[in-house]
């Protein structure tokens, strides 16, 4: 049963309690870092979870995610310290999938105690893909030859201005199935007991909504932040919003001719990113 809210006068009654605080964390874009230092990254949010964990003793944090993943290391990292501060500080943690948890935003939510969707929030994508293009007949239209020169047979590996190599993929193809085992096995160890479909359905890399996602048991239950909370808490729960600090990208800015020379590296990047979304129809 939901607490009653209290009258706003006895905040300043001496002997009354203080409301409970839920602590809240924003894990949103793509989960990596690029060239430029952007990017949803432990580097980025290490600061601002310890605050999440230990400021004003939080009765729980919650992680609010919009991500369509990206690097499996850089989501791997997250999620352990997560879990590590978790544990340490003996605080329980509430996952939320808002637009999209998939791939590596799917591995931020493994890091909740109790994991959370909206019915049309996309959820799963448990696999990996790597993509490229490949320029070498363009290349060779325009009359560019490509020298490149190597100690090492396979340091050129993946070369896309170089045809495509058979021995190339199969290398590439075994290095993504060993990181698939590896997100198998943590959606298996955090989700034990609660899935509901055989690997070939969870794991081949579809995704779903979040209501298909609840009866897979991907997802616990659907809801938000706000009402969840109050449910667990209490009326009066107050949800604390942390955040990096605003002024931590100062120092990593580029001067202006640098700046220049980068515009197509930032385009490149965009597009990648946009790419990523776009997956899931966002």
């Amino acid at each position: 049963m939901t607490k009653a809210k209290k009258p706003w006068w006895r905040r300043w009654l001496p002997w009354e309690p203080a409301s409970p605080q839920v602590s809240v964390v924003r894990l949103t874009g793509v989960i990596g870092t690029d060239q430029f230092g952007r990017g949803l990254s432990l580097g980025a949010m290490a600061e601002t979870l310890e605050r999440a964990f230990t400021a004003g003793k939080p009765k729980a944090v919650a992680l609010l995610i919009n991500s369509p993943g990206g690097s499996p290391v850089q989501s791997g990292l997250l999620h352990d310290r997560i879990r590590a501060l978790s544990a340490q500080h003996r605080v329980k943690v509430f996952a939320f999938a808002e637009d999209v948890a998939a791939s590596g935003g799917y591995m931020l939510m493994l890091a909740g105690d109790e994991l959370f969707a909206h019915a049309h929030s996309i959820i799963g994508s448990i696999g990996v893909v790597s993509a490229g293009f490949g320029f070498d007949r363009m290349i060779e239209k325009i009359g560019v030859d490509r020298r490149v020169y190597t100690a090492g047979t396979s340091k050129a590996m993946l070369d896309p201005f170089q045809p495509e190599r058979e021995s190339d993929v199969a290398h590439l193809k075994a290095l993504q199935a060993e990181v698939h085992d590896g997100f198998v096995a943590m959606v298996k160890g955090r989700r034990a007991g609660r899935l509901q479909h055989d690997d070939q359905t969870l794991f081949n890399g579809a995704f779903w909504t979040g209501a298909t996602a609840k009866t897979m048991g991907l997802v616990d239950s659907i809801g938000d932040v706000r009402g969840i909370m109050r449910a667990s808490f209490g009326e009066d729960v107050v949800l604390r919003v942390f955040a990096p600090r605003s002024g931590w990208r100062l120092f990593n800015r580029e001067a202006p001719a640098a700046s220049a020379l980068l515009a197509p590296q930032q385009w490149l990047a965009a597009l990648e990113e946009r790419q990523l979304w776009a997956r899931y129809g966002l």
